[in-house]
């Protein structure tokens, strides 16, 4: 209701003459907030209408910046008892909306978005990140679009380095004019691109980012609903316990991810009293026989684990495997872009016996919103089943496309402040985020829990039979999602 109600307003203000002309600015008044006192109450006592909210926090976020008497409103729906805010005029609120939202009924809101589609970045992700952004695009604009436009999804390519998600990330913002981004793969591609949306004050919500520095910033326009590196670190060192292993050898990336990953993975084994050593081969490294004959040459690990993302990885499981070292020899965790199975046995056919992290809810436990997703992405991809990227891909850009209709507009703040109240269910199930700027990060919890959706479900499942698909795969861990038991190298 609240959507048309405030599509019929936006309409009649630009149908009025004086509503496109600049309206006189601060000609209105300064409140102090009393007790009991709600911003959509206030629109109702001095605009006469609920809805007009949003003008009172942006106006008075523009005399913070000028005046830091003003109260800075981060959450439309929390102000306090003695605040400073300011009234705008009817005039100043009908321009706000006519500016923020522009014409509405007539062209399109833009949402930005990068993947990987090149290489040395992961492409299988890429394109799966892609495959999903189009179904979710086609969904929304199916419903209405958002503030009655039509959505348009400006998608660049990453090619998984952090120097083109600069200039990406710029162009987006500066040149396409996006009003908001859903993005990324690679966690140096965020880690970049989240400086420049901060420095733009554009709201970017991260789909598949694993490291923890994405949200531990505390950036208000950063949000996240992949886990965190740490998040994913600890279910795998968790399940590696459970093997009494003595010697874990870590192969993993020269990235913004790979490396901090890495790190959060060896405390956790250390904390364990679990010896552990690491491997680095940069992106896109397609000969790994030196790193294979180093590992081979000292003591033999009970466990490897790979921290390498997308064609990278299946070039080293493939080779480990080829030399006697591979997951029929050795418990091998491999790497999640394994969850394309197609591509995963195409490029290591010698790879039954691998586990690897599987993100988001068990088949078991899919939602009607994520088996109706899984149907159409099988049905335009021709892949088993959707990947964990592929579900973070299409929420991130629904969400997004949520957040807007719910702030009412495509001012940043009020998308920003929507973003932090959301309850979205989507392919992941149901997310929101706990912490923000009206319910801090406790003391006893990490920064990156910032903005962070901190209930993603993760999983240890295996290939265990040559030619698997992905949508059959056991679950070995944890116990809670547990399907079977896993297969040992020599069983």
């Amino acid at each position: 209701m609240r959507k048309y109600v405030l599509f019929a307003m936006v309409v009649l203000m630009l149908v009025v003459p004086t509503v496109t002309a600049a309206a006189p600015m601060y000609q209105g008044e300064d409140y102090v907030v009393q007790a009991d006192d709600w911003l959509s109450k206030l629109a109702d006592k001095f605009l006469g209408d609920v809805l007009a909210y949003p003008a009172i926090t942006y106006y008075t976020n523009q005399k913070n910046a000028e005046d830091d008497s003003y109260a800075k409103i981060t959450n439309s729906d929390v102000i306090e008892v003695g605040q400073k805010i300011y009234i705008p005029t009817p005039e100043e609120a009908e321009a706000y909306f006519a500016n923020s939202v522009q014409s509405i009924g007539s062209g399109t809101i833009k949402i930005g978005s990068m993947v990987p589609l090149s290489a040395p970045g992961s492409v299988t992700g890429g394109t799966a990140m892609k495959a999903a952004y189009e179904i979710a695009l086609e969904e929304i604009n199916a419903a209405g679009g958002v503030l009655g436009q039509q959505v348009e999804l400006i998608l660049l390519d990453s090619e998984g380095l952090p120097e083109r998600a600069t200039s990406a990330m710029s162009r987006l913002i500066n040149q396409d004019e996006v009003v908001a981004v859903a993005c990324c793969y690679h966690s140096a591609v965020g880690l970049a691109a989240k400086e420049v949306a901060h420095d733009n004050h554009i709201p970017v919500v991260f789909a598949e980012t694993w490291n923890d520095d994405i949200t531990g910033s505390g950036y208000p326009e950063v949000f996240r609903i992949a886990p965190r590196s740490s998040d994913v670190a600890g279910v795998d060192v968790d399940y590696i316990a459970t093997l009494n292993p003595s010697y874990v050898a870590i192969m993993t990336e020269n990235t913004g991810y790979g490396i901090p990953a890495a790190e959060i993975t060896t405390e956790k084994f250390n904390a364990l009293g679990i010896e552990s050593e690491t491997f680095f081969a940069d992106i896109g490294t397609l000969d790994f026989a030196p790193v294979i004959e180093r590992m081979k040459a000292g003591r033999t690990p009970d466990v490897i684990l790979v921290l390498l993302t997308g064609e990278t990885g299946f070039n080293f499981e493939q080779q480990a495997a080829e030399a006697g070292f591979g997951p029929e020899d050795v418990v091998m965790v491999c790497n999640q872009a394994a969850s394309d199975s197609d591509s995963f046995w195409a490029a290591v056919p010698d790879g039954r016996l691998c586990l690897y992290h599987a993100i988001g809810l068990p088949t078991a436990l899919w939602t009607d919103k994520t088996k109706a997703f899984a149907e159409k992405y099988v049905e335009k991809t021709g892949r088993a089943r959707p990947e964990s990227y592929a579900m973070e891909a299409y929420d991130s850009l629904w969400m997004t496309a949520q957040a807007i209709n719910e702030a009412g507009s495509t001012d940043p703040d009020a998308i920003i402040a929507a973003l932090e109240n959301i309850q979205y269910d989507g392919a992941l199930g149901h997310i929101w985020f706990e912490y923000g700027s009206s319910n801090p990060v406790p003391e006893d919890l990490p920064a990156s829990a910032w903005h962070q959706f901190m209930n993603p479900a993760v999983t240890i499942v295996q290939f265990q039979e040559q030619g698997e698909s992905a949508a059959d795969l056991t679950v070995v861990f944890p116990d809670t999602y547990k399907t079977g038991d896993q297969i040992f190298p020599g069983q």
